[in-house]
């Protein structure tokens, strides 16, 4: 919420945003993402090691820096979306929405009223950006994002129904997920072609209704394809995969 443009502006403008992905306990993780030149940071609360503390200090580290900060949160934890936003957050990306049902509870702890019912008072939020809370409170329903994760059959069927629910900003596609759901378990294959025109398909009917299209993007060319097939927010490159990745490489001197 600073005077910078936030992250909900540049997506609704059409501008592509690469956020890194971050699961390990540390802000220290979201300051070297942003001296890198990542501009979003999104935070694994469900299957990262971050516990409440971790975020929030990670959130504040993001915000003072100048970035954009996301949180993905733990299954039908709504109730700490709501403190991740006042927290400072500028995005919740819930997993597992698989009807119009789940997407109007994410809502409702997302927005304030008359949208949804979120409680007044994002302390965190206005402590790190300076602005005021009548401030922050007049435009976060249109500055905050609440972000369905489509990542089973029954979210992919209901997919327009969830689309419809006023209040949610946009889908965030699970790959791996939507491609082992569909699979009735059998395979996790993020990139094969019957994956990859389910999310072109996804994204295709996302931008139709005017919402956001995300993706989790496991590879560079899943991100080009990701781009092409018009999804706007992709995150690409996870902490603790980056820093194996180099670890393996730098042993290598001892060879």
């Amino acid at each position: 919420m600073t005077e910078n443009v936030c992250l909900a502006e540049k997506l609704r403008a059409g501008q592509s945003v690469v956020s890194a992905w971050a699961t390990l306990p540390s802000p220290i993780f979201s300051n070297l993402f942003l001296k890198s030149g990542y501009e979003a940071i999104t935070l694994d609360l469900q299957h990262g090691l971050l516990c409440a503390a971790d975020a929030r200090d990670s959130i504040r580290e993001i915000v003072i820096g100048g970035g954009h900060a996301v949180a993905r949160v733990r299954v039908g934890d709504f109730k700490n979306a709501s403190w991740l936003l006042d927290l400072g957050a500028e995005a919740i990306i819930a997993p597992m929405i698989n009807s119009a049902e789940d997407a109007k509870e994410l809502v409702e702890f997302c927005k304030y009223p008359p949208v949804g019912a979120r409680s007044y008072g994002a302390v965190g939020a206005t402590m790190a950006s300076g602005v005021s809370m009548d401030d922050y409170f007049a435009h976060a329903n249109t500055k905050t994002l609440a972000i369905a994760m489509i990542e089973t059959p029954e979210a992919y069927d209901t997919l327009e129904a969830i689309l419809e629910v006023e209040g949610l900003d946009g889908i965030f596609v699970g790959p791996s997920d939507l491609s082992l759901t569909v699979s009735g378990g059998e395979r996790v294959e993020p990139v094969a072609e019957k994956s990859l025109k389910m999310q072109k398909d996804i994204a295709k009917k996302t931008l139709r209704a005017g919402k956001i299209a995300g993706i989790y993007c496991v590879s560079k060319g899943h991100l080009q394809h990701s781009k092409a097939a018009g999804y706007q927010f992709m995150t690409f490159g996870t902490d603790s995969a980056l820093f194996a990745g180099a670890a393996s490489e730098a042993v290598k001197v001892l060879d």
